[in-house]
């Protein structure tokens, strides 16, 4: 331990939080295939060193869950800005369910963009990686604009469940929502999903949409 860190910690003692965020809980319309996604992570640990959970996935009402997944990881601060995790991620859907090592940077990029970057190694030896920004544009005290864009990308094809080479997938959104109270934000707004290269190949195939944009409501909220 350095000198510096030491003497803050005589002085002022270790931070100990938590902090549980759903980040995204909503309900999406879309041509007739009206679904729902989530979206949220909880963390525990100190200035340094946290312990994060993340989950995330989306469905059709009266269908099969498409997608669900969540993640245990542990963070180290790199500086004030970002912070290193690594860990395992655990795939419920698309079948057949797989695991995976992962490791990636989380944090805050100059002019405030949120960003999470991470790569993943399955337990079948696929790679894959995952791009992830977001920014808050905040219109009045209560009112805010937050634009979302996520890239998907893999090493090899991976027919088993449809995805291939290259970048294969983007996703681009837009949020506007009302804090009623810091901790609780209903929102609306628009997501475009749509499948790349040997993906859109592989949905057009099976007789599935390459893409759609879907109108989104639903609720964020932290404690």
């Amino acid at each position: 331990m350095s000198p510096v860190r030491r003497a803050i910690y005589a002085e002022h003692g270790t931070f100990r939080g938590s902090k549980m965020l759903i980040d995204r809980l909503e309900y999406r319309a879309q041509d007739g295939h009206d679904g729902y996604a989530w979206e949220g992570d909880a963390w525990f640990g100190g200035d340094y060193d946290r312990l994060w959970l993340k989950t995330e996935g989306e469905g059709g009402f009266g269908t099969a869950l498409e997608s669900a997944e969540i993640q245990a990881l542990w963070s180290r601060a790199l500086d004030p800005w970002f912070n290193l995790q690594a860990g395992i991620r655990y795939d419920l859907r698309p079948r057949p369910d797989r695991a995976h090592l992962a490791v990636g940077i989380q944090g805050l990029a100059p002019y405030w963009f949120e960003v999470d970057v991470a790569a993943f190694l399955s337990d079948r030896g696929d790679l894959t990686a995952r791009i992830e920004a977001e920014y808050d544009q905040r219109i009045t005290n209560r009112l805010i604009l937050q634009p979302r864009v996520e890239f998907s990308l893999a090493a090899q094809d991976v027919p088993s469940i449809g995805v291939g080479a290259g970048l294969s997938s983007i996703e681009a959104g837009l949020r506007l929502r009302y804090e009623v109270v810091p901790e609780f934000a209903p929102y609306l707004g628009i997501d475009y999903e749509r499948s790349i290269g040997r993906t859109a190949d592989f949905a057009r195939a099976a007789g599935e949409d390459v893409g759609g944009l879907a109108f989104v409501i639903g609720i964020r909220t932290w404690f």
